[in-house]
């Protein structure tokens, strides 16, 4: 059975209903199809929505004990099926085998783990003088994925949405589906009840706004632009439901003058590189001291000569592909609008690395002399590609590093932790990164302003899936 033809509705993989029509997946290694996946329809949401709805009345009633045992199997499962995921996600999106495996699918098995602590800990209900107030599952959740950290974004809505007791449709990104599939395959094994969990693939005009306008589903959690994030709130609004969005950035990663400018620049060069610049909260704009910008510049310039760029499976590729020609003609063009506008391109620039065709690879761009009206320093550009803006005072790379409609992450590099704590008090953004700490699935994670609204990972994720109900008298 070719489950990619196939949909994950009520328990069982189904054919969709009508005719068949399947999209083309491309390994942006080579920038040729290697699969197909199926499509579904208006028909096909509206089977998953009535099985969830079906489902809900039961699940939503089951103990807190019976679901954190539930997540339990799921993580068992998944770390089972690791090497799998693996495959699924260099193959699909481009990511490097170390990356995919050190990080793409580690941090989806941490999301599962986290939260097998959290809902054994979290407070559904508590009595108050005179009035008790208890977390019930909001209903029927959608849930619109993205391509570019598949697992991370299916996990860490999946497992709060299950350990509220809510039930689900999911629709991952059509781009990069199979480690969906694979996830599908997960639950199905791990004996998630029928209907709780359902999976529809297909695109953002046909099945994403189906989920979104859907008068039976309680809630959206979407993931994705902050154009799509807009077309989905809209959308949502006629039918007054929960609507839950973690959208663009273009993140400030400021270096004060007390800084090890070598150690600074370099993890922060990195930080806006990984995934190929592929993330929504990548550092990608960098203020440095003004006295200090072309040592800044030289660093980071080096940073990314270093960097082996090459297929997914390749030994010691660092830096994959973008995903999509659709991504490669962005970026390259924010990359020709930066050397328009007078940017000094200090690595990096057009067209792909050399000894690489076929697939949409980009070469580690580093600009310096940004300014802070340049397309470059202002677009969320999604690709590799890092602008170092020079600054003279503090308060100055403060305001400029606020000075943006975005508002997901930003970072501080210093010794002085209190004046860092103090600077991050200031900045409009989800969460502020002090000298680059480990990533930590305890923390909340979202944005400020046109970077969406909610928090995701462990307690506070888990929160967006509950209403709250006030019991009086008795």
């Amino acid at each position: 059975m070719d489950i990619s033809k196939q949909l994950f509705v009520n328990g069982e993989w189904r054919a969709p209903l009508g005719t068949l029509r399947t999209l083309p997946v491309i390994d942006p290694s080579t920038g040729r199809p290697f699969a197909e996946v199926a499509l579904g329809s208006a028909a096909d949401v509206d089977a998953a929505v009535a099985a969830a709805r079906a489902a809900f009345g039961t699940f939503s009633q089951s103990t807190v004990e019976s679901r954190a045992t539930l997540l339990e199997r799921i993580l068992v499962a998944y770390e089972r099926r690791y090497g799998d995921l693996v495959e699924a996600v260099s193959r699909e999106m481009g990511a490097p085998r170390r990356l995919s495996h050190d990080a793409q699918v580690a941090v989806g098995q941490a999301h599962l783990a986290r939260m097998v602590e959290v809902v054994r800990h979290y407070r559904f209900d508590s009595e108050r003088k005179g009035f008790s107030v208890v977390k019930e599952a909001i209903g029927v959740v959608a849930m619109i994925t993205p391509w570019n950290w598949p697992l991370n974004q299916i996990t860490c809505k999946v497992a709060p949405a299950l350990a509220a007791g809510c039930t689900m449709v999911l629709k991952p990104s059509e781009i990069a589906p199979f480690s969906a599939i694979v996830f599908a395959e997960i639950m199905q094994e791990a004996g998630v009840p029928r209907g709780v969990f359902n999976l529809v693939h297909g695109d953002g005009p046909t099945v994403g706004e189906a989920l979104a306008a859907h008068p039976d589903v309680d809630m959206v959690s979407f993931t994705g632009s902050t154009r799509a994030g807009v077309r989905v709130a809209k959308i949502a609004a006629d039918t007054v439901k929960r609507v839950h969005q973690e959208l663009g950035g273009k993140s400030a990663n400021i270096i004060l003058r007390d800084a090890d400018l070598v150690d600074a620049v370099s993890q922060g060069a990195m930080a806006c590189f990984l995934n190929s610049g592929q993330s929504c909260n990548a550092p990608t704009r960098m203020f440095v001291p003004r006295e200090r910008h072309d040592e800044a510049v030289r660093i980071a310039a080096g940073v990314a000569a270093q960097l082996k760029v090459g297929p997914a499976n390749h030994e010691g590729v660092v830096l994959g592909p973008v995903v999509s020609q659709a991504q490669y003609d962005k970026v390259q063009q924010l990359i020709d609008g930066g050397i328009r506008q007078g940017a000094e391109l200090a690595a990096g620039g057009l067209g792909r690395p050399d000894g690489l065709e076929g697939g949409y690879f980009i070469k580690p761009t580093v600009f310096g002399k940004v300014s802070p009206e340049m397309d470059i320093a202002r677009e969320e550009i999604f690709g590799p590609v890092l602008s170092i803006i020079p600054y003279d005072e503090e308060t100055a790379a403060l305001q400029q590093a606020n000075d943006t409609v975005y508002g997901l992450a930003a970072y501080i590099q210093t010794k002085n932790p209190d004046r860092a704590r103090e600077i991050a008090r200031q900045m409009r953004a989800g969460t502020v990164y002090i000298n680059y700490p480990a990533w930590d699935p305890a923390v909340p994670f979202g944005g400020y302003k046109q970077s969406g609204n909610g928090r995701e990972y462990g307690e506070f994720g888990l929160d967006e899936y509950l209403e709250t109900k006030g019991i009086v008298g008795g």
